[in-house]
């Protein structure tokens, strides 16, 4: 059945390795668990996975193979588990007239029968009552309902917190590297361009070095050193209005998550291509513009670009001079873009559009080809997973 797990985990595309695995039942064989199926749930997955983006897809493989009774009591024999670590259980989560009626239904094990026994007899769904299993009831098993040694089946969430077994319970969604962004995920991606260097005023104890000091000279010599900081510099360029309204939420994540995780940040907007003007407030626009050059200038080579944009437009405004739809520009929106490229070894282009459409929209095959084809990135996980690696070469 273990073995059974781990294919399905390599075939759902988890990178699972047989080290793993040995380890896993290294683990189950020392007994560093208890016998029960959330305990082991926490245990594999601690053990094989190692990365949070493939969590959801090990809840989907971990619910399929140990989904059902027959898949539990193989996992864990309830014959095997002693009467004075049942009773214990019992005796921390319920109370004593609980412990009471479990008691006459004849324990755990009795429980276990019945499942399996009404699980065979009922052929249809059931709501209310004290026998089937269903929702709403009093019964043992089913859900919504109450039963103080209860099996909750077919329920996202327990109401009364005292069911036994958990049966299909899944905490951990939208890890997935291709679901959809949300400022947490955002933030772990962005994680990888932390680039640790300690620079500024020498205001935090080097204890280390105070310690051999002091033992080299005879007395006490302080050390002082500068705080440990991220020196990666950023500069986000947002594109903003039209065809890129669609995406203001993820937009707004995407923001948020870089500004908490990247100290040093500077960010311009501008609308579907960068023009001889950029600006920082939307609703001035149109009125404080800062000059592009201005910002070719101010910043350093060493800084990151992140340009964000669908990069859906007609193919004039990256290409004529007067293409623009808002403004005459007096330089091709294309121009802009190479300057960029030259300024910034270190630039990528997250675009929110499906990268299957790219190759059917004029506008973005066109940037492609200003900016190199291996710079452009989906805006999901894994899209942004690989821009992050791509500017931390």
């Amino acid at each position: 059945m273990f073995l059974n797990f781990f294919n399905e985990l390599r075939e759902a595309k988890v990178p699972v390795t047989l080290k793993e695995y040995l380890m896993l039942m290294e683990a189950m064989d020392k007994q560093v668990i208890d016998s029960n199926v959330e305990d082991f749930y926490y245990l594999s997955r601690a053990a094989l996975v190692k990365d949070e983006r493939n969590i959801d897809k090990f809840d989907k493989v971990f619910g399929h193979v140990f989904k059902g009774l027959d898949s539990m009591a193989d996992a864990v024999d309830v014959t095997d588990i002693p009467e004075e670590w049942l009773r214990k259980m019992s005796e921390k989560f319920l109370s004593k007239e609980e412990m009471d009626e479990i008691e006459a239904m004849g324990g755990f094990e009795k429980l276990m029968e019945t499942l399996q026994k009404r699980l065979e007899e009922q052929k249809k769904r059931h709501e209310g009552g004290n026998k089937w299993i269903g929702t709403g009831g009093t019964s043992p098993f089913g859900a919504n309902g109450y039963n103080p040694e209860g099996v909750r089946i077919g329920q996202e969430k327990s109401r009364h917190r005292r069911a036994v077994k958990v049966w299909d319970k899944r905490e951990f969604k939208n890890y997935d590297d291709s679901v959809e962004l949300g400022t947490r995920n955002i933030k772990v991606a962005m994680k990888r361009l932390r680039k640790w260097a300690r620079k500024g005023a020498p205001d935090e104890l080097d204890l280390d070095q105070t310690i051999r000091n002091t033992a080299r000279k005879g007395y006490l010599d302080i050390e002082m050193r500068p705080e440990k900081r991220n020196a990666v510099s950023v500069l986000l360029l947002l594109d903003v209005g039209g065809s890129m309204d669609p995406y203001v939420r993820i937009m707004e994540e995407l923001f948020s998550a870089a500004k908490s995780e990247i100290k040093n940040l500077e960010y311009y907007y501008f609308h579907n291509c960068p023009y001889e003007g950029l600006w920082k407030d939307n609703r001035r626009r149109m009125n404080n513009r800062i000059p592009t050059w201005d910002v070719l200038n101010k910043f350093p080579a060493d800084y990151k670009v992140i340009v964000v944009g669908d990069a859906t437009m007609s193919p004039y405004e990256i290409t004529y001079a007067g293409g623009s739809v808002e403004h005459w520009n007096e330089e091709a929106g294309g121009i802009w873009i190479q300057r960029f490229v030259q300024r910034f070894p270190n630039m990528v282009w997250l675009n929110p559009v499906k990268e299957g459409a790219w190759d059917y929209t004029g506008s973005i095959k066109l940037i492609r080809e200003l900016i190199g084809e291996h710079r452009m990135f989906e805006l999901t996980l894994s899209g942004l997973d690989e821009a992050m690696k791509e500017l931390g070469r």
